[in-house]
Order: structure tokens, then C-alpha cells, then sequence
């Protein structure tokens, strides 16, 4: 009886504790309890720890994927470049045509009147008598030899007013081409007073009225005949008339040199020393008003400008022997020295030629296409970045970011890589 007990004690720490009974060769409690023991800690490690290692392996190898992924989708290169860049001397003479459409080097021009004001106090009143003037061209349409007008010859204008040459003349007669001759000459009116100022004329001379020259020798005025005056002026100290011109001067030039700045289009030079003034050396006649002469000048500006563009070319072909036709600029073109040589015409009005010199340091810079650029580094490899930038002549150094940091190769979208190029400020 006592045996059964025992052995239904074996059983039922057999099933309780999953051991195979065939193993158990020591049946004593001791043993039995040690043995069991050692198994069912041997099960727990063996069953149960690994499943969470392999766990943990796989979520390590899933982040780094993740990262990668990620890294790879938001992959850039930066490149910054600095462009090829060369400063010269230059001295040199050029020649420019009005308005060319040709490959030869034109400029055009700017012509702006105005006018500036500048009161003075009076100190009285005082009579004052003067004589207009004005200059006008004598034609010689009556035969090929030359005609003399003598200092003081009488000519009529067609207002009825009677004027004198103020200098002794001779009119060319009429030209090969059968073009009548001509000459400019200067005239005075006859008789002081406003009477006398007009707008241009038709002259004849009085001397051959009669005679078949009458109506073939004769002149028109070149511009308005003005100056006469008649009554009363106020008197104004010397040095503040003397002061009066200077300042007037000076205010019209200003005024009209701004004026003409501010309509240059963009893309035009206007070189300071290629502006040219038209305006009277005289003080004009003052206007009197409350024991205020007000004095008015009145003046024309002229001035030749250049595309930048067109300029520029002449430039580089000057200054580099067998140039390329590489896209370039020059950083400081509009601070080299302007300086007008000749022109052709009597006035810078019709002026369709001019020859003049540029003097200074022109910096040539050569531009960069960063498209092209970033399309020749598409998926190229960092270690071929130097190669490919040995095949842009315009390039001087350059500089490489890639992120992240362990890429080896550009992206595969030119969206993604960024080209600065550091072009000195103009």
C-alpha cells in the first residue's frame, strides 16, 4: 500500500512540472526535486528569451531601413562657386555710330531742355536800349562764284525789320551737285527794342533789290533772334549778377543732368563726361517783380549712351586677343573714364558719328550656367565632382556640401542640387 502512495507522488510531480519520467534514474525525493528544478529553469531560457532577442534584432534593422529611406528621399548637394574673373588696364579709342543695326558699335542719344530761376533784390530802376541778335545762313543760288557781303549790309526779314551783318562774308557760289552755296553769318537788329526778337526768318538783301541776285541770294535765320530790349531794367550789383549766373548755371545743369539720368532704360550707359551743355554765357535780361529781378536761363543737354551689353563686347574684343564669345560682364564698367574725341555735324543735334577713348580698370567676369552645371552633376559620384568642374573654363574654385554627410553621389534631381556662384557686386 505504502508503495502505490509513492509512486502516485512521482506521477503527479511529473505531469505538474512537464519531465519525462523515463529520464528520472535516482528516485530519492532529493534528487527528484534538484533534477526537476534544473529543467524547468533550462526551459525558461531557451523558450522565451530568444523570441525577444529576434525581436530586437529585427526593429534595429527596420530603423536603420527607416533612416535610410529617409535620408535618401531628402538628399541635396550644395555647390558654390566662384566664377573666373580677370582685371585690365585699359586706354584704348573706339568709334560708335547713331543708331546701328549693324555688328559696328552704336550708341544713342538723349536731348532735354529746361530752364532754372533765380531772384535778386533791386536796388532802383535804371533805362536800358538793346539791340536783338541772332545767326543766320546766307545761300548763294545765283551763280558758282563766290558772293563778299560787305560788315553792316542791310537785310530785310519778313517780319519788315530791318538788320545788319556784323562782319564781313563771302557765300560760296553753287556747289558741282548744283546745291546753292552757303555760310553763317551773325546779325544785328537795326533798332533797339523787343521789336526786333522773332522766331527764325527769311532774309532778303536789300542792296540787290532790282536785280536778278535779289531773289537768289538770300538767307534764313538758324534760330530765334532775341536780346532786344527797350525801357526800363533794375539795377542789381555787379557781384550778385556775377553770382546769379554762376548759381543758374550750375542749377540748370543739375537739373537737367537728373532729368536725363532718370530716362536712361535699363540695360544704357550715360557716361558723366558724355553729357554736353547747351547754355548761354550771358545773364539774361531780368523780369522785374516786386523790386525782385528775376532771371530765367534756359538750356539744352546732350548726351551720348550706350548699351551695356554692345559695350561690353567691344570691351572684351579689345582688351582679349581671339575671344571666345564667352558670356561675361564687366562689374565696373560705368566707373571707366569717358572722353569724346570728335564728332561729325556742326552740332550735337545731328551728330550721327562720334570717335572718343575709355580709360580705367574694366573686371571682366565670366557668368556661369548653372543649369548645365547641375545637369552634368546628376548621380555622378562625389570623387568625379574636380573632373567635372575641369570642363568649365569659367569656373575658378568651387565648394561641395552633399547631405547627408555619408552620401558619396549627387542626387538624381537637378531639383536637389543647389549651384550659388558668387558674382562680385556691381
Amino acid at each position: 500500500m505504502a508503495k502505490n502512495s509513492f509512486q502516485d507522488i512521482i506521477t503527479s510531480k511529473s505531469v505538474k512540472n512537464k519531465t519525462i519520467e523515463n529520464k528520472v534514474m535516482d528516485l530519492s525525493p532529493k534528487r527528484i526535486v534538484q533534477h526537476r528544478k534544473i529543467e524547468s529553469d533550462d526551459f525558461y531560457d531557451d523558450n522565451e528569451n530568444k523570441p525577444k532577442k529576434t525581436l530586437w534584432f529585427i526593429a534595429i534593422i527596420a530603423i536603420v531601413f527607416l533612416i535610410f529611406s529617409i535620408s535618401t528621399l531628402f538628399s541635396s548637394a550644395s555647390v558654390t562657386v566662384s566664377p573666373k574673373e580677370k582685371n585690365f588696364n585699359l586706354s584704348s579709342s573706339f568709334s560708335a555710330v547713331k543708331n546701328s543695326s549693324s555688328d559696328v558699335l552704336s550708341y544713342d542719344s538723349v536731348i532735354l531742355s529746361g530752364e532754372a530761376t533765380e531772384n535778386i533784390a533791386t536796388t532802383g530802376m535804371k533805362d536800358s536800349t538793346v539791340k536783338a541778335t541772332g545767326t543766320i545762313i546766307l545761300y548763294n543760288n545765283f551763280n558758282t562764284t563766290p558772293q563778299v557781303l560787305l560788315a553792316g549790309t542791310r537785310l530785310e526779314g519778313s517780319n519788315g525789320k530791318i538788320y545788319n551783318l556784323n562782319a564781313k562774308v563771302s557765300i560760296p557760289g553753287i556747289t558741282k551737285d548744283k546745291l546753292p552755296g552757303s555760310i553763317e553769318a551773325g546779325i544785328t537788329a537795326f533798332d533797339f527794342g523787343q521789336d526786333y526778337n522773332s522766331d527764325p526768318l527769311d532774309f532778303k538783301i536789300l542792296g540787290f533789290k532790282g536785280s536778278l541776285q535779289y531773289t537768289k541770294i538770300y538767307g534764313r535765320s538758324k534760330n530765334p533772334i532775341v536780346g532786344g530790349f527797350k525801357g526800363q531794367i533794375p539795377i542789381i550789383d555787379d557781384i550778385a549778377k556775377a553770382k546769379a549766373l554762376t548759381d543758374l548755371q550750375s542749377s540748370l545743369k543739375d537739373k537737367l543732368l537728373k532729368k536725363a539720368t532718370d530716362q536712361i532704360p535699363d540695360g544704357f550707359i550715360l557716361y558723366k563726361d558724355a553729357v554736353f551743355f547747351d547754355i548761354p554765357a550771358d545773364v539774361p535780361t531780368p523780369e522785374v517783380k516786386d523790386n525782385q529781378a528775376v532771371f530765367t536761363l534756359k538750356g539744352t543737354i546732350y548726351g551720348f549712351i550706350f548699351n551695356e551689353k554692345n559695350l561690353t563686347i567691344a570691351l572684351v574684343n579689345n582688351l582679349i586677343p581671339q575671344f571666345d564669345g564667352s558670356d561675361v560682364y564687366i562689374s565696373n564698367i560705368k566707373d571707366l573714364i569717358f572722353a569724346l574725341s570728335s564728332k561729325d555735324g556742326d552740332s550735337f543735334s545731328n551728330t550721327t558719328k562720334i570717335d572718343f577713348t575709355l580709360t580705367g580698370s574694366p573686371n571682366v567676369i565670366w557668368k556661369v550656367d548653372t543649369d548645365k552645371l547641375a545637369t552634368d552633376l546628376l548621380n555622378s559620384s562625389k570623387k568625379d565632382f574636380n573632373t567635372t568642374l575641369s570642363k568649365y573654363t569659367n569656373i575658378s574654385s568651387a565648394d561641395l556640401v552633399l547631405r547627408p554627410a555619408w552620401r558619396t553621389t549627387f542626387p538624381d534631381k537637378v531639383k536637389n542640387i543647389k549651384i550659388t556662384v558668387n558674382y562680385p557686386k556691381i
